[in-house]
């Protein structure tokens, strides 16, 4: 069978699991929200392919979840279509990269001046408001997967999205509480406030959030495309609301936007094949991390036992520690990508780690030459695809740009640093570093068969690498391997964390004698609830041989796996 799907009964004691794998055969998505998940369900039941039914679901999530997406965020995606039956060769893989650059008209000098001060004393940009956004690359990413592989239109697509924002939707106990924690932030810009806090107050669970000028903006997309979203009307109308209240994205920056297209960059691990999106995200952090692993035996707890957390942590903590020195926009300059996920920098990399103690400070090695949501969909046909998409932190910029209903990001206030060394400093028109990242796994055999990734900012290749771990190593099936127990290091890649002592944040389910070793081993342990590292993850997998698919999704969100 292949990885993800369940042989047996469950792995641990039914009284501890929270739920067991979606099984069925004809398609399945897990998301971390119901009506998402119904979405994409649907599609595929429509006769849509996976892409299809992605691309609806993911409309939804922008206006279901805005407390971590909208379509003024990016999105990153991984594609596999298999060939046609009788065909030669494993089909194609696809690798799309929308996200925006930072605003092109003003020096990094100005920055500086206008920066803020991080924990550490450092100067970052500031994280929120009008001089925080990125260009939105959504839009641009969802055309281009569906001029790709789609087989429906945007229109059609969007019609559930249209409808959930034009008519409102009940608001969950989640989405309640994201409002309500954030309500201070969201009330600093009117047009935001008109929407997120009607009657100047957070709204409570079952109030209908209703988003009528973000559906005119849905339907005037479906009939303009995304040239009305980025030199058109909508745009003008953006930027114009933008300029008139200190912002500083232009007309110029959304006009010259367009969507990166490519293969994925990929590594192995255990004779499986790991495919991940490329800079500027995070996939090169997750690869690297995985190629230092697989030097050491891995247990039968995989990341989960203290040996496997402590070398899991100090493989992602030099990850970062690379990252952070050498990669940023690949259109600004040359980047070592090739030695950073090559073996032998692996082994490199591995050697300066004390497999009995963790390392305080975690230098790069030597070269000789957030907020988010995200959803896997698997259709009958094999098509996978890994989907993850954001504005960064939670309601991102806060600003909701004018009459368009449009909430921005604040990814180049959150993720450009202002340090002229960091090859991720502030320059005009340069895309900022990116936390997003998602996976596809492939067989020994070469087949592309298990699609996932998480939210989480810089948790997001940490907690993929549990996963991945977690099915290969420890044999568990796509919902096990999703609700393992889970730690994560910090700080990571974030400028404004940079700097302060690292933290090993863990769930208590990995019991007092692993907590005990960890700090022995010198961690700053921090212990969570049972399930208080949150996350989404959601994995899908499907066995090419007998058509079976297995979705999993992460029992700490309020997400669902489904399928029929």
């Amino acid at each position: 069978m292949t990885l993800g799907i369940p042989v047996s009964g469950p792995i641990n004691d039914p009284e501890e699991r929270s739920h067991t794998p979606v099984l069925c055969t004809n398609g399945a998505i897990a998301s971390a929200h119901p009506l998402i998940s119904a979405t994409g369900l649907r599609v595929l039941a429509d006769g849509g392919n996976a892409v299809d039914a992605a691309i609806a679901a993911a409309l939804v999530g922008t206006t279901v979840l805005p407390s971590m997406c909208s379509i003024g965020g990016d999105l990153f995606a991984l594609v596999h279509r298999p060939s046609a039956p009788g065909a030669r060769g494993l089909g194609e893989l696809a690798a799309f990269h929308g996200s925006g650059v930072g605003p092109g008209g003003v020096s990094l000098a100005w920055m500086q001046e206008h920066g803020e001060d991080a924990p550490a004393g450092h100067r970052v940009l500031p994280r929120q408001g009008v001089t925080s956004p990125a260009v939105p690359g959504f839009i641009d990413g969802v055309f281009a997967m569906l001029n790709r592989f789609g087989t429906r239109s945007f229109g059609e697509l969007a019609g559930p999205a249209i409808g959930y924002a034009r008519d409102g939707f009940p608001l969950s106990v989640t989405g309640a509480a994201f409002i309500a924690a954030r309500e201070e932030f969201l009330a600093k810009t009117p047009t935001t406030a008109a929407i997120f806090l009607r009657g100047n107050r957070a709204p409570k669970v079952g109030d209908l959030l209703i988003q009528s000028d973000l559906a005119r903006t849905l339907g005037e997309i479906a009939t303009g495309g995304p040239e009305v979203f980025y030199r058109g009307a909508i745009a003008k109308r953006m930027t114009d609301y933008l300029g008139k209240n200190g912002g500083l994205l232009s007309a110029e920056d959304f006009a010259g936007h367009a969507t990166d297209l490519s293969g994925p960059i990929s590594t192995t691990y255990r004779n499986h094949t790991i495919y991940q999106t490329t800079l500027p995200t995070q996939g090169l952090v997750a690869l690297e991390a995985l190629n230092i692993l697989e030097g050491w035996h891995i247990g039968g707890d995989g990341l989960t036992d203290a040996t496997g957390i402590h070398l899991g942590a100090e493989a992602i903590k030099a990850s970062f520690a690379d990252r952070n020195a050498y990669a940023g926009d690949p259109r600004t300059g040359d980047i070592p990508l090739a030695t950073l996920l090559s073996k032998e920098w692996a082994a490199q990399r591995r050697a300066s780690i004390d497999p009995a103690r963790a390392a305080e400070d975690i230098h790069p090695g030597t070269l000789t030459d957030s907020h988010t949501t995200s959803l896997s969909v698997v259709d009958a046909s094999g098509m996978l695809v890994s989907l993850i998409f954001s504005i960064s932190d939670w309601f991102g910029s806060g600003v909701i740009a004018g009459d368009t209903g449009v909430l921005l990001n604040n990814r180049s206030g959150d993720c450009f640093s202002l340090d002229p060394a960091s090859p991720n400093c502030f320059a005009p028109g340069k895309r900022p570093m990116h936390t997003l990242n998602c996976y596809l796994i492939a067989e020994p055999d070469g087949t592309p068969t298990v699609a996932g990734q998480t939210p989480g900012g810089d948790n997001q290749p940490q907690w993929n690498i549990q996963t991945i771990t977690g099915l290969i190593d420890r044999g568990l099936d796509v919902q096990d391997a999703a609700d393992q127990p889970r730690w994560m290091v910090s700080p990571g890649t974030y400028p404004a964390e940079l700097g302060v002592p690292h933290t090993l944040k863990v769930e208590s389910r990995v019991g007092e004698d692993t907590i005990n070793d960890l700090r022995a081993r010198g961690h700053r342990v921090e212990v969570l609830g049972q399930w208080g590292a949150r996350g989404a993850v959601q994995v899908v997998a499907r066995d090419p041989e007998t058509g079976v698919i297995a979705a999993g999704s992460d029992g700490r969100s309020e997400g669902l796996a489904i399928g029929y």
